[in-house]
């Protein structure tokens, strides 16, 4: 199986990545546990996310005891950790793309209506202008995820046709 997974613009070894995520938790205390990784790992192979029930059907191929709770609370662990972020417009779970941004920074998600993709993007001037705009209005981010309905480029192209 090719272990190289497509993050943004960069394909990344997958088990680089599993041990860079093992390495920061570790730095901050946690502990990046068996079905956390593997948890993790699926999430790096479904780059447009995936339910939670959804991922423990692809868990249960290796862990058949695998329950909800289980999956839950990988998944608040990974969240937690800033490794994992959930898109609540479509109520699914994707990997961190940009494994590098601070641990609590905002994520902004381009979430396309046609096609459900979801691409994270972290650029601060932007989330910077939002925060600002929001503050002038006397108003704060309530969430660290940002979610804005934008049409995908493969989609753009598509409707160009």
């Amino acid at each position: 199986m090719d272990n190289t997974i497509a993050l943004g613009a960069h394909a990344l070894d997958e088990s680089l990545l599993l041990d860079q995520a093992e390495a920061a938790c570790r730095s901050r205390g946690g502990s990046l546990t068996p079905i956390r990784r593997l948890v993790l790992g699926i999430l790096l192979h479904h780059p447009r996310g995936l339910k939670a029930y959804d991922l423990l059907d692809r868990i249960k191929a290796d862990k058949p005891g695998a329950s909800p709770p289980t999956v839950y609370r990988a998944l608040d662990f990974l969240m937690e950790q800033g490794l994992v972020h959930k898109v609540g417009r479509m109520n699914l779970f994707v990997a961190c793309s940009h494994h590098c941004h601070h641990e609590h920074s905002p994520g902004l998600f381009l979430v396309c209506p046609r096609c459900s993709g979801v691409t994270e993007l972290q650029d601060e001037r932007v989330i910077q202008a939002l925060a600002d705009s929001l503050a002038a209005a006397g108003h704060r981010l309530e969430s660290q995820e940002v979610e804005i309905g934008a049409i995908c480029p493969a989609c753009q192209q598509a409707g160009a046709a």
